[in-house]
């Protein structure tokens, strides 16, 4: 699917500025469940536009694991922040991770994490 950015501007202000991009995710299985190391790019600005938070989501949509992340990351681009203890359903073969920016929400993108070759 190709996608294409058309900037809207509003009152001479670019609306919205890219959403934060999913980069890289490692997963590992563990007894306690699962642990996503995910690594984010966007262009942070302070705490008025970051990237703040993550979550692993199934196929369907539903929320597994949240990663909030409580500040801005402006002088340290990518960044890689880890979540511990996700529950994945059995029969489980992938899962999504979505980022989340303070300004404009959710991401429309997700990154696939296949989950089948661990396991489950």
């Amino acid at each position: 699917m190709k996608q294409f950015w058309v900037p809207l501007l509003l009152a001479g202000q670019i609306a919205a500025a890219d959403a934060p991009v999913v980069r890289d995710v490692t997963a590992t299985k563990s007894q306690a469940g699962w642990r996503f190391d995910v690594t984010i790019a966007h262009a942070d600005t302070g705490w008025d536009h970051y990237a703040d938070g993550w979550r692993v989501e199934d196929a369907s949509g539903a929320v597994l694991g949240l990663r909030v992340l409580g500040h801005p990351h402006v002088a340290e681009q990518p960044f890689t922040r880890s979540l511990s203890g996700v529950v994945l359903p059995n029969g489980t073969t992938s899962v999504f991770i979505r980022s989340r920016c303070n300004t404009d929400g959710w991401s429309q993108q997700v990154f696939e994490v296949i989950t089948k070759s661990h396991g489950l």
